[in-house]
């Protein structure tokens, strides 16, 4: 026990005295050394580069950086290894963060972008585009790029070349694509078409009936075509010739196709009919009898007699036909008349149809009137006894009964009025002959 005790406190003075001198306890010891200096402190460390970009979809770029404010350099980019170059290569497009370390650690940084030049491009591409036939390929495609330098072609994925010609193409689509110098590519798509969609050709033709029997072979076609050059021309399914003419047809319906220098093809449909009347000689003549020109409605009349066939039906001005081939009623003009027949072949031909002239008993009682009643302060000039003037025909006729009534019925001092003679028997006669056989003009 005791020598527990004794071994106890002996370890106690140990440590007590250990610490004390330790702290300088018991004794005047030495100070406490100052830190260390930091060598970054009031460093300023700045990084720049130069920057090569590269193209969309490579890793062409490359940043090459230096760094000043410090020497014995090292570098790094966005986080990797530390290199002694400032050089790094193969970068796609993006921002890099570069990191300059001196030789006492002390580091500064800098972000610097890798960019696609062609995004900055307005590369564009024009074409002149040659269209071709159906079958042919003949077509072509001369792009031009604008917008950079040193371009090559392609047409769809094919090899690169120096020039934007592009010839036998057929119908289709293609797509030119234009590479500068830097690789930038522009593509556009250019449609060869059918060059015969931008014409309208046209098929006229002149048309001959053949007859007059089923199956005769006397009709023709004569087709012209339009808005091309260089046709040739086919009937039906048969071989294109040079001309349009085609003859010895019988009557039906036709195809003529016509075909240009650039095989285009119109096809128009045309109908060679049956004409009966071929072979036959109709005839037709008209017989007329005159207007009188003081009736109140036509008074003449025209009778159509028409030979070369049978069964006639007969028309007037376009009429509708009409089984009688006598028109009345009549004024006096040039009239068309048509005799169709049986077969409704048609002749047609016209008539005259004139005033007629003034009949004898008229005549005579206008003699009558104008020696005896239209003279002088009577029945003449412009302002004549009763509003009537003799020297009119259409008067007289329309006057028939007053001049009965005042010449031959009446008190003989009303006509003609005195001193002039009174009408003799012989002219009062006259005036009744007239009246008797229809008192008309053409009586």
């Amino acid at each position: 026990m005791q020598l527990f005790k004794r071994t106890f406190f002996f370890l106690f003075c140990f440590f007590t005295i250990s610490i004390l001198i330790i702290n300088g306890c018991g004794g005047k010891g030495s100070p406490t050394p100052p830190p260390t200096p930091n060598p970054c402190t009031g460093r300023t460390i700045t990084v720049s580069a130069t920057v090569v970009n590269t193209t969309t979809g490579l890793s062409v770029g490359s940043i090459t950086a230096s760094a000043a404010g410090s020497t014995n350099f090292t570098y790094n980019i966005n986080g990797g290894a530390f290199q002694s170059s400032g050089s790094f290569t193969g970068l796609g497009v993006g921002t890099y963060t570069i990191i300059a370390k001196d030789g006492d650690g002390c580091t500064g940084s800098n972000s610097f972008t890798v960019n696609d030049p062609c995004t900055i491009k307005n590369i564009t591409i024009s074409g002149t585009v040659v269209n071709t036939g159906i079958g042919q390929t003949t077509g072509s495609i001369t792009a031009t790029a604008a917008g950079s330098v040193g371009f090559t072609y392609q047409i769809n994925g094919g090899a690169f070349q120096g020039s934007g010609t592009f010839t036998g193409l057929a119908i289709g689509s293609y797509t030119i694509t234009a590479k500068d110098a830097d690789g930038c590519l522009k593509s556009q798509t250019f449609n060869v078409v059918d060059i015969c969609s931008a014409k309208t050709i046209t098929i006229n033709a002149t048309l001959v009936s053949a007859g007059p029997t089923t199956g005769s072979t006397n009709g023709s076609i004569n087709a012209t075509a339009s808005g091309s050059t260089g046709f040739t021309y086919q009937l039906n399914s048969g071989t294109f010739q040079g001309t349009g003419l085609f003859t010895n047809l019988a009557a039906g319906t036709y195809n003529v196709t016509a075909k240009d220098l650039d095989n285009c093809l119109k096809t128009q449909s045309f109908q060679v009919l049956l004409d009966n009347c071929l072979g036959k000689t109709l005839t037709i003549s008209p017989a007329t009898t005159g207007h009188d020109k003081c009736s109140g409605t036509g008074t003449g009349s025209i009778t159509i007699t028409a030979g070369g066939s049978t069964a006639f039906m007969y028309n007037l001005n376009g009429g509708t036909f009409q089984s009688s081939n006598i028109f009345n009623n009549l004024v006096n003009n040039t009239y068309n008349i048509s005799a169709r027949d049986v077969d409704g072949c048609i002749k047609t031909g016209t008539a005259t149809v004139v005033q007629s002239a003034a009949g004898p008993t008229f005549t005579a009682v206008k003699s009558i009137m104008l020696a005896s009643c239209a003279i002088s302060g009577c029945h003449v000039g412009g302002s004549p006894a009763g509003g009537l003037n003799f020297t009119i025909d259409c008067t007289i006729v329309s006057s028939w009964d007053r001049i009965k009534a005042r010449a031959v019925d009446g008190n003989p001092s009303f006509m003609p009025p005195s001193p002039n003679p009174q009408l003799s028997a012989g002219d009062k006669q006259k005036i009744l002959d007239w009246i008797t056989a229809g008192r008309r003009f053409i009586d």
